[in-house]
């Protein structure tokens, strides 16, 4: 037995005879032996709790099941369930029941005997399909595990608040992401969301809008810098011409040679300046197609920097091109 403590609230469980021994407890078992004298202490009701409590038994934190493998996959085969998502009302710790194949899964109209929509709220159903949504829309252009749950922590925010109530969960999924990508200091460009995802470029920076509102948070604004190493990587320029581009960019910038323009037409003028005077030349379609900005929009922002290009470049920069042969467009 275990004698216990009047002026607490819970029973503390102890053996009668040695009260200062600490208990070994019995895995196996699930028992607690006093370890001086091996008496099995179990808990009895006491005062303060005259109903019996359920710890008579210590509970096994082991494995479900035994496990005859030392591989290493990535899901432990010794833990029943998929992991707890906190995200989600109930922790997701439900029962999914799989779609039954014999007789035996179906009554006499046809209908199958279990189903899987009352395991789980309509609120948390959306939720799940929105975070797979997501989750494909992240995998298509590369994004990283930390954004995936900025993304995800940013639209359960969004739909909890119940503040863009009339809009598709779609449309606040990407803008979401959006928002999360400009927060974790790697932004994508509208039409870079808009390519993996289902939604038009005004119905996402709507949402943008209205998200930051609703949340009354914020974003840092976006500069060249932000573009250029990535933009330069898929055209398959070398690390001294995006050097030059980055210098050429930040210099437009602080001359004030480009106001009103986006710092995405700026990045890709300045990379065409800075492919154009190197060896690695590349042409306007190229430069738009990775930037998503038009061939004339490239050229607008390129006839700005142009007269200036003598104080743009960096001293160091090895011309292949001189800059009075630079295209005038």
């Amino acid at each position: 037995m275990a004698s216990t403590s009047r002026g607490d609230a819970l029973p503390k469980v102890q053996c009668p005879n040695h009260p200062d021994a600490i208990l070994v407890e019995d895995y196996r078992a699930g028992d607690m032996i006093c370890p001086e004298c091996g008496l099995v202490v179990v808990c009895l009701p006491s005062p303060n709790y005259p109903f019996s409590i359920p710890g008579d038994r210590v509970i096994d934190v082991g494995s479900e099941w035994r496990t005859f493998t030392n591989e290493k996959a990535t899901k432990d085969p010794s833990r029943v369930g998929d992991a707890q998502n906190p995200l989600l009302n109930g922790g997701d710790l439900t029962t999914m029941i799989s779609k039954g194949t014999g007789a035996a899964s179906f009554d006499e109209f046809g209908n199958s005997k279990y189903q899987n929509r009352r395991t789980m709220s309509s609120s948390d159903r959306a939720m799940l399909n929105a975070f797979k949504e997501i989750s494909t829309m992240a995998d298509r252009i590369n994004l990283p595990r930390n954004i995936i749950d900025r993304t995800n922590n940013l639209f359960k925010q969004v739909y909890e608040q119940k503040s863009l109530k009339g809009r598709s969960n779609d449309a606040i999924a990407s803008a979401c992401l959006y928002i999360a990508c400009r927060q974790e200091g790697v932004p994508r460009t509208f039409k870079e969301i808009c390519a993996v995802s289902r939604i038009s470029k005004k119905e996402i920076g709507r949402c943008f809008k209205l998200i930051l509102k609703a949340l009354e948070t914020s974003v840092d604004l976006i500069t060249t810098g932000d573009f250029m190493s990535r933009f330069c990587s898929n055209l398959g320029l070398p690390k001294h011409v995006q050097m030059a581009a980055t210098f050429i960019a930040r210099k437009a910038v602080e001359l004030d040679l480009v106001p009103g323009r986006s710092p995405i037409s700026v990045a890709a003028a300045a990379i065409y300046m800075a492919s154009q005077a190197s060896a690695e030349k590349k042409t306007q379609k190229e430069i738009g197609d990775i930037a998503g900005v038009a061939d004339v929009t490239i050229r607008q922002s390129y006839r700005l920097i142009y007269p200036r290009a003598a104080d743009l470049f960096p001293t160091d920069f090895k011309f292949d091109t001189p800059v009075d042969k630079l295209p005038q467009l």
